[in-house]
């Protein structure tokens, strides 16, 4: 009787052994079933935006093409309108005050700034004009830039300013006889330089064949991502997704080991 009553209790143990075994394994696949779900959800969102950005830059980069081919130009005014691609023409002159610099420019594989100053046309609101690109020395010492005088005939692209990113304090200070710039804010350079009306949300970027202002181009994406490297991260992201998925039926349904 006592070796059977043994042999009754190795079993329950074995029974409840398995038993447990069984139900930590349940649970460590649910548990690795979410993680390995939310995973594949975060990486090809991921991947989903970078195609939408692809696509949004791609028809950026065609409407700007467009524009700049037919070349129809518009009155500086409609520098008002807010968004989208014009090429415009017209006079005026250049505001007193001082140069703004937009810092961390790279212009083939050179770091310097991309220099502005304030126009005010004939007709509409002062705008913000694009003179080009200057090279940055080591000392950080701002380049000069010069005023042109007198009253001047434009044309160039109607673009939006370049992109803020992620808006991190004023955006601006004061350098010299002018202000030294992380990203374009419109607004606060309105108050910082005391225009007496804002600037429209439009930037002129200057005709290259112009005998004025820098080394320059009317190139949209010079410091930032083109749509084939967002294309690019999208196909690695996907397949980050498509890693973890096979990952965790592999892990799933191979035989355990004896």
């Amino acid at each position: 009787m006592r070796r059977q009553a043994r042999r009754v209790g190795r079993r329950v143990r074995i029974i409840a052994a398995a038993q447990v075994g069984d139900m930590s394994r349940v649970r460590n696949t649910v548990f690795g079933w979410a993680l390995a779900l939310v995973l594949v959800a975060v990486f090809a969102s991921l991947g989903a935006w970078q195609l939408r950005r692809a696509v949004e830059k791609q028809a950026m980069l065609d409407a700007a093409a467009r524009i700049t081919e037919l070349r129809v130009a518009r009155p500086l005014s409609a520098a008002a309108e807010p968004g989208g691609y014009d090429w415009a023409e017209g006079a005026g002159s250049f505001d007193p005050r001082g140069p703004l610099w937009l810092d961390n420019q790279q212009r083939a594989g050179r770091v310097g700034v991309r220099a502005y100053r304030i126009f005010h046309p004939d007709q509409g609101a002062p705008l913000l004009v694009d003179l080009g690109w200057l090279p940055l020395g080591g000392d950080r010492v701002m380049p000069a830039v010069e005023l042109p005088p007198g009253r001047l005939q434009l044309r160039g692209l109607l673009a939006p300013p370049p992109s803020t990113g992620i808006a991190l304090g004023s955006g601006l200070a004061r350098s010299g006889d002018g202000w030294l710039l992380t990203r374009i804010d419109l607004a606060a350079i309105t108050a910082a330089t005391d225009l007496p009306e804002p600037l429209a949300p439009r930037v002129l970027r200057l005709d290259p064949a112009l005998p004025l202002g820098h080394d320059r181009d009317l190139e949209l994406l010079a410091n930032t991502l083109p749509p084939a490297k967002h294309r690019g991260y999208a196909l690695q992201w996907f397949g980050l997704a498509l890693a973890v998925l096979v990952t965790a039926l592999i892990l799933t349904f191979r035989r355990p080991r004896r």
